[in-house]
């Protein structure tokens, strides 16, 4: 009597497969990453601008820190749900 293994020969050749060094995924968390970095550096920019009188808009300067406080919060939103739905695979059962 022949008792077949639970792992197949095309599970296997899936786990052997050579994966890409990056997914499409971390390309898109990298760029935002990226993006709220450069957002963070123009607030900063607008904030100098105004501390040395090179400009009067407060209005802008303003705009472009609370921008960069809302890009910040929900980049760090975005990562908690990341660890949180890494938590949860991690505790399923197999």
């Amino acid at each position: 009597m022949k008792i077949d293994g639970l792992v197949t020969e095309h599970f296997l050749e899936s786990i052997q497969k050579p994966q890409k060094s990056q997914s499409p995924f971390a390309d898109v968390l990298k760029d935002s990453i990226n993006k709220v970095g450069e957002i963070e550096r123009e607030a900063d920019k607008e904030a100098e601008k105004l501390a040395r009188m090179e400009t009067q808009d407060i209005h802008s300067t303003m705009i472009a820190i609370e921008k960069a406080d809302i890009t910040f919060q929900l980049m760090m939103q975005v990562r908690n749900k990341i660890l949180n739905a890494y938590e949860e695979i991690m505790r399923m059962q197999v």
